[in-house]
């Protein structure tokens, strides 16, 4: 492996041999409903409290992607997993279910690209064979930890975005039929002082500009290289933030950019900016983004999840909204 400052080269490239999707009836009601592979009936999952429907829904997804590409938990060399919870609790709780050496990972939404960079490292580098990556989001879990019980009723602002109640796992291997990660780069916290909690899309735009310009002058590549630049959880805004920043920097991606967070829902769904969430962009990369990659549709992407650094007491406190983007080159096998 080797890369500029931030960036590294796959030289042994990793193999996505598959993934899983699940999410909630709402997100089942937007435009991807028919790419998910299972769509819940109710936000509870069956459970007692939405915290523990977040842990079921994460535990089948990381078991359903395992069974689908014909793997046992035996033959996984770790699961790098992580959500929104306080001390990650969804993906913790899953992994105890589970016979696999465990790594939790925190980005908040960039979290799956956290995952994909480390676990690419670890089969590129020999030191592993077989990793499965998962992320997921609750919409009820993350209001009542990060803004307001549902039970207030409390208005959504107009910049506000809907935490996706969703989960998606990718198994990486070695070798394999699926599309590979070539190359990743590493973000960089970024903060241009925005301090509303319910304006992500503002707060994470910078990161993501920044990184993928990073990423564009290590690799000595144009925008033009990728079919799409799809960004994780900046939704309507941000989307249109990020465009103006790099054109700024002398780089288009307008016609080449598509967000994660916009696509998961429709403008009828009124969930004002878009998607948010852990889960927001591994569901739709297990689903959407791997189904247009087996279909040839996708030749060349690079994936920017996107992530706020907030607390809930962080905001109270007055502190400004820090964030983090991973950008991961993923191509199909020549």
């Amino acid at each position: 492996m080797n890369g500029g400052a931030q960036t590294i080269q796959f030289h042994t490239k990793p193999v996505i041999i598959g993934g899983y999707s699940i999410v909630g009836p709402k997100e089942g009601e937007g435009p991807l409903r028919s790419y998910f592979d299972y769509v819940a009936k109710s936000d509870l999952f069956e459970q007692k409290s939405y915290e523990k429907a977040e842990c079921k829904m994460h535990l089948l997804t990381i078991e359903r992607a395992i069974d689908r590409v014909g793997l046992d938990e035996g033959d996984m060399c770790a699961l790098l997993s992580g959500d929104l919870l306080n001390q990650i609790i969804s993906s913790s709780f899953s992994a105890r279910e589970l016979d696999i050496p465990f790594l939790g990972l925190y980005n908040a939404c960039s979290t799956f690209g956290e995952g994909l960079c480390l676990a690419a490292v670890f089969i590129s580098g020999g030191f592993m064979k077989r990793v499965a990556v998962s992320t997921s989001s609750h919409f009820s879990t993350a209001e009542r930890q990060y803004r307001y019980p549902l039970e207030l009723g409390t208005q959504q602002p107009p910049t506000a975005q809907w935490t996706v109640t969703g989960c998606g796992c990718s198994v990486l291997a070695d070798q394999g039929k699926g599309p590979c990660i070539t190359c990743a780069t590493i973000g960089k916290v970024i903060d241009y002082g925005i301090t509303d909690a319910n304006n992500m899309g503002a707060a994470m735009a910078p990161a993501a500009a920044y990184t993928i310009a990073k990423h564009l002058e290590e690799t000595g590549r144009s925008a033009d290289y990728y079919d799409q630049i799809i960004t994780g959880d900046l939704g309507i805004f941000g989307s249109e933030m990020l465009v103006e920043l790099l054109r700024s920097e002398g780089i288009e991606i307008s016609h080449r950019h598509v967000d994660c967070g916009k696509l998961i829902f429709s403008e009828k769904q009124k969930v004002h900016m878009g998607g948010s969430g852990a889960g927001c962009s591994s569901s739709v990369f297990n689903s959407l983004i791997l189904h247009e990659f087996s279909r040839g549709k996708l030749h060349r992407i690079l994936f920017v999840p996107t992530g706020a650094l907030l607390s809930k007491d962080s905001s109270l406190q007055g502190e400004s909204v820090p964030a983090i983007a991973h950008a991961v080159a993923i191509e199909e096998q020549v």
